[in-house]
């Protein structure tokens, strides 16, 4: 007869092998599919948030996040940036007018923590559909005919996942030296840098594959890894603060929906802002420019 520990092992990896089958799908299709899983995350991740809030006697307002991040997505659908900074601004507004005449304490805490929601929960995923957009002539595609934006998405998750992995069980296996005890009592140092070193590896490895030169791919593989675990600590920050274990109990045996994701929140963006700066169009020659600015000084 199988133990209970077993049962909720093959539990999580089922789990675990179901949903990573069903991203990677709706990644490599594209489309009407990547729109789904991004909208699914906005909703879930951005419900859980507003949950973990509530145990700390915050109370967000969940529409006015759905609704901001509805309508970011639509301006990056139709690939109108001009209209963003507008968006961001009514959020603003938005959430201190919902605060003023819903007269709910605390104040402050639900303006802050809105607005935090419309850019945790929205803003910073909405970074995913932009990367698998990212083409060679800088146009926005998210069919599956762009391999390269393709490319770039199988990068960060490969890479998280490597990160993620070389955390777990170097950690296990001769971690020693809390990380950070206060927000994650059982990462180590020695699992971070487990972590670092696969996911460089990794990186390299998954660079060649989409003819990303190996220096670049080095550097995203640093971006990743730092990232990846920075933002598994910052979401654990949030459930400490809030006095919560886990975001939810939504993904059998892994526990919430945030739980899962929250090494992509701040790596997606970063990563789809070095690939425009430095590889996909970027917006000047950087090594004219240095000659130029050198040049200027006598050198």
């Amino acid at each position: 007869m199988a133990s209970p520990e077993f049962t909720k092992n093959e539990t999580r990896m089922l789990t675990g092998f179901v949903i990573g089958l069903i991203v990677l799908g709706c990644l490599y299709f594209g489309g009407v599919f990547l729109l789904l899983l991004i909208a699914a995350c906005m909703y879930i991740g951005s419900k859980e948030y507003v949950e973990i809030l509530k145990h700390k006697g915050f109370f967000p307002s969940l529409k006015i996040i759905l609704i901001s991040d509805i309508v970011f997505a639509v301006l990056f659908c139709i690939n109108n940036c001009d209209f963003i900074f507008a968006a961001v601004t009514l959020a603003v507004i938005t959430s201190f007018m919902w605060v003023l005449f819903k007269g709910r304490q605390p104040y402050i805490a639900n303006v802050a923590t809105t607005l935090l929601g419309v850019f945790y929960g929205g803003w910073l995923t909405l970074h995913l559909f932009l990367l698998r957009g990212l083409s060679a002539d800088g146009t926005l595609d998210i069919s599956m005919h762009n391999s390269q934006g393709i490319g770039y998405v199988f990068f960060l998750f490969f890479v998280i996942l490597a990160t993620d992995m070389g955390c777990y069980f170097v950690g296990r296996k001769i971690g020693k030296n809390q990380l950070a005890p206060t927000v994650s009592p059982k990462k180590t140092i020695e699992g971070a840098v487990g972590g670092f070193v696969c996911s460089v590896i990794t990186a390299l490895c998954a660079g060649f594959l989409i003819d990303l030169p190996w220096y670049h791919a080095f550097i995203l593989g640093v971006i990743c890894s730092v990232l990846s675990q920075i933002g598994d600590l910052c979401e654990s920050l949030i459930k400490r603060d809030a006095g919560v274990k886990d975001s939810s109990d939504i993904i059998p045996g892994h526990g919430g929906f945030l739980d899962r994701t929250d090494s992509y929140v701040f790596t997606m963006p970063i990563m789809y802002y070095y690939l425009k700066l430095f590889i996909v169009n970027p917006p000047f020659d950087y090594a004219s420019t240095l000659k130029g600015f050198l040049h200027g000084f006598g050198l």
